[in-house]
């Protein structure tokens, strides 16, 4: 029985999460509550916990602090949509109890897990019970109080995945549109499948997945080690030396492979060294190439050899660096967007950076924040668009140093709105104040299809019904596009509306656009009715009222 987990072990245990979480993630995803084909928490989830694994494999050391801290880090980078913010700060709690400790007991770990539950809930203005956040604080409680009982992790992990299952399933009771759509929450299904994971990892359990399963799932040049280049500083180790040892020596043992990767790390750092008798995959940070090289050829043949001289092209991306990105102008402007008609109105609208993202493909806070570094101003307005990456650009502000000033738009029109009321000769106070009130000015709709059947709203859905969406409801349905989107407006509409603007996506093409806008014309005789192609996915029209 474990009662101790070591820098080794944990590593171990996360990678196993990783991969119980990818196999997993389809799943999650449609347990979504809005029929919509949008559903995104399994790959928001699992992109996070993705990344945070990237960076415990590319930590060369398997001392506890180190990589508690890689977890952490490669969380905070590699977070993406609400629940996988949520889960990055639920990670980064835990990293840093794990930080002070050489080894894990019981005790330490449920810690660790507490740590994490209140990192979370601070992490989220207004938290609401019934989410990932309600199910992290309840196993925290059940961990604190089975480390009392249980010195070993077997008897730990299954009181508190236990406890996890039963507030999960609670949650349909603290969230009604849970119990209506007939599923749990998402984001809690995907924090029990981590830690279920975490226990997998743990004991090397056979079923469903083992370790062994672990590494043959995951594609060997996955565990290429991410290289940020724009941190590095003073560079200990100059060149970055990838190969591959293959038709390995008759004599050569697993040992051996373990020897190799203890050599390695004498001579440098960043260590990857993975594989078995077949096939060994090595990365390594290393001022004496040579001697990796000849290390490995001890064992077999050299294979697919590559050697960057990483102090160099520190130079060239700094020089480059410098050179684009000094500030030249007050304020700086980044939008998330898709569709390239959409993104051109943002560009004329003077945005400098767009950061490719929207429904299905949330962009992490990494992403958005070296797209504001790349942006020439110290003062950057971030327009998110979308209510699933308002968190992920909050978060944005710890990974740059520049001083970024979120607009919490919640859809494209709300973005498109805010850009038009910014004045580049006004105050951050007073830009931000008129681009919210400006974003509050309109009315934002969309048009897309159910994914599945089911009853929300005081609607009766079926798969391949046609919903138009206002403020996070559905509001019309029908077999027909320009139907359902007409309808749609017909609930948007008062006497003060005089415009509507609709940007149709992939599935609608020029003519039925310019048929809709007829019909609307037609009906509403004193508005102004346009139509501006977005070629956004999953969405039919976009649509504006103002």
């Amino acid at each position: 029985m474990e009662k101790s987990i070591n820098g080794a072990t944990l590593r171990r245990m996360i990678n196993a999460a990783n991969v119980y979480l990818e196999s997993n993630r389809k799943y999650i995803d449609s347990l979504n509550v809005f029929p919509v084909p949008d559903g995104d928490t399994g790959g928001n989830t699992h992109m996070t916990l993705k990344a945070a694994t990237k960076e415990v494999n590319d930590c060369p050391t398997n001392n506890l602090d180190s990589i508690g801290e890689a977890l952490g880090k490669g969380a905070l980078r590699g977070a993406r949509g609400n629940s996988g913010v949520i889960l990055s700060q639920i990670l980064r709690g835990m990293s840093i109890e794990i930080m002070k400790n050489t080894e894990l007991s019981t005790k330490a770990f449920a810690k660790a897990m507490r740590s994490g539950a209140e990192y979370a809930y601070k992490a989220v203005s207004i938290p609401k019970e019934g989410t990932i956040l309600t199910v992290i604080r309840v196993m925290a409680d059940s961990a604190e109080a089975a480390a009392k009982k249980h010195a070993d992790f077997e008897g730990f992990f299954d009181q508190v995945l236990k406890t996890g299952e039963e507030i999960l399933e609670q949650t349909q009771e603290l969230l009604p549109v849970l119990k209506q759509a007939g599923v749990v929450d998402a984001g809690g299904k995907a924090l029990l499948v981590i830690f279920t994971g975490f226990y997998k990892g743990l004991i090397n359990e056979d079923e469903d997945l083992t370790l062994k399963e672990a590494e043959e799932s995951r594609p060997i040049e996955d565990n290429t080690a991410i290289i940020n280049y724009e941190n590095l500083a003073d560079i200990e180790f100059a060149y970055c030396t990838e190969f591959m040892v293959i038709e390995l020596n008759k004599k050569t043992t697993e040992s051996d492979i373990d020897k190799l990767r203890e050599k390695l790390m004498a001579i440098g750092d960043s260590v990857i060294c993975i594989g078995d008798l077949t096939l060994i995959k090595v990365h390594v940070h290393t001022n004496e190439p040579n001697r990796a090289l000849g290390y490995a050829l001890e064992l077999g043949e050299i294979h697919n050899i590559k050697i960057e001289n990483m102090v160099q092209q520190n130079r060239e991306l700094k020089a480059a660096r410098a050179k684009a990105v000094q500030p030249s102008k007050p304020f700086g402007m980044v939008a998330i967007a898709t569709g390239d008609g959409i993104s051109a109105v943002f560009k004329d609208l003077g945005v400098d950076q767009i950061v490719e993202g929207g429904q299905t493909m949330n962009p992490s806070a990494d992403d958005i924040a070296k797209a504001v570094d790349t942006t020439p101003s110290d003062n950057v307005f971030v327009f998110p668009n979308n209510k699933n990456i308002v968190l992920a650009a909050e978060q944005a502000k710890s990974l740059t140093k520049k001083i970024i000033h979120v607009i919490p738009t919640i859809s494209i029109p709300e973005g498109i709105s805010a850009c038009l009321a910014f004045n580049m000769d006004g105050t951050v106070e007073e830009n931000v104040e008129a681009m919210n009130a400006a974003r509050n000015s309109i009315s934002s709709g969309a048009v897309t299809y159910a994914v599945r059947k089911t009853h929300i709203d005081g609607f009766d859905l079926n798969e391949g019904d046609i919903i138009g969406i206002e403020g996070g409801s559905i509001k019309s349905k029908d077999k027909l596009v320009n139907d359902a989107t007409i309808k749609l407006i017909e609930k948007m509409m008062n006497d003060d509306k005089v415009n509507i603007t609709l940007f149709y996506g992939e599935g609608v093409n020029e003519e039925d656009a310019n048929e809709l806008c007829s019909r609307l014309q037609e009906k509403y005789p004193d508005c102004e009715v346009s139509a501006i192609a977005g070629g956004q996915p999953v969405y039919y029209y976009l649509i504006s009222v103002e």
